[in-house]
This record gives C-alpha cells, structure tokens and sequence, in this order.
C-alpha cells in the first residue's frame, strides 16, 4: 500500500527550495488543505497533500489515519509507516533532503505529524489542534524544532492535549513555539500567518 497524493509544484523553473507536507484530519481527505499552498505565497516551495489510507466509517469519501472509535487505534502503526515510506520516498524523488521538509497536520493529522516527528530527521513540525500518541524519541536523537497551534475554546481536542505536547517536547529537547487563539477546532487566517513564519525561519536555518 502507497498512499494517494496531492502535489502542487513550485511555481518557478529551479527545484524546489523545500517541501511542505500537510496531513488531513479524521474524516477529512487530501482536498481539505490545498487552500493552504496558495495562503502560504511561496512560489518555491512544493506542497503535497496525502489521502490517510483508511476509509472513514461514516463519513463519504473521508478518510482516518486510524481508527478513533476503538480501543486498539486500529491502522496506527500501519500509517506511521506509510508516512515515513511516503516522505522518504518524496526525498528520492524531488532531491529535496528531509532536512528541508516541514511535515504539519491538523487534528489526527497533526498526531500523526507529531508521531512520525518523532522518528525521522525532518525540517520543522507543525501541529494544528492535534494530540500527543503515547510514545517517546529514541534516546539521544535531535528533534525538529516544532510549532504547536491550538483554539482555547476547542470541542473535540482539548487544549490540554496541546499543552501535554509541548511539555513533552520541550522534555525532549526540542525548539517548541506554542500558541494559543481564542477558537475552536479550525484554521484561522492568523494561524496561517504565523505557519508561514515558522516554515520560512525554519528553512532558512537549514541552509
């Protein structure tokens, strides 16, 4: 199993100066944040944009990473395997190294963003309303600074799940920017604002 995509190319002739990898949410698919690549204005960057491998239960043409109405996280493991297959596949493929991918997600997207983060050398993590797995790094590695984003009046991930992520990471070692907005579980236009921020600061210190 490969997982389906989403590409939108740089927009000018060179290769692309980084890659910016976005996961969807439980029950959303690849479409859901396209609109990203073009709020972002950055011409040479290349977006790609991954359907999860699993049909949701529910929801018509949506898709999970794994399943939340179980015990077991059903597929867990499965995905975090296609996502780290897909991104260093995405690194042979484009000649962009893993140094210069910013892996980000939203909701379950943004658990498995934090998860794989957690096992591979990327650029930068950003985490949108998303969640902590029950898993730690492998002792002594060097993580990727990581931007953690979440609504203080959001229903369905408690902000308390953000704070446990970045308490952890920062445990960890890593670089942790949080911030919190006064929103429930969505994207405002501030939060792509400062999204674009961070991938450019980012990028630039991997030079």
């Amino acid at each position: 199993m490969s997982l389906k995509f989403i590409k939108i190319p740089s927009t000018t002739d060179r290769k692309p100066v980084a890659l910016i990898v976005c996961l969807h949410g439980w029950g959303a698919n690849a479409r859901d944040l396209t609109s990203l690549a073009p709020a972002f204005n950055l011409p040479d960057y290349q977006f790609v944009f991954p359907d999860a491998p699993f049909p949701h239960p529910q929801v018509p043409g949506g898709k999970m990473w794994y399943d939340l109405q179980g015990n077991d996280s059903k597929g867990l493991l499965e995905s975090r395997q296609l996502v780290q297959e897909f991104l260093l596949s995405l690194e042979s493929s484009t000649g962009v190294p893993l140094s210069r991918t910013i892996l980000g997600g939203f909701s379950q997207g943004g658990a498995m963003t934090l998860d794989v983060g957690l096992t591979l050398p990327l650029g930068g993590l950003i985490c949108l309303s998303g969640y902590l797995h029950s898993m730690s790094p492998v002792a002594g590695s060097v993580l990727p600074p990581v931007l953690i984003v979440h609504g203080t009046q959001d229903s369905v991930v408690p902000v308390s799940a953000a704070v446990r992520a970045r308490d952890s990471f920062t445990a960890w070692g890593a670089s942790v920017q949080y911030h919190e907005f006064p929103m429930g579980h969505e994207i405002q236009p501030e939060v792509v604002d400062l999204m674009r921020s961070f991938v450019v600061e980012t990028v630039s210190k991997s030079d």
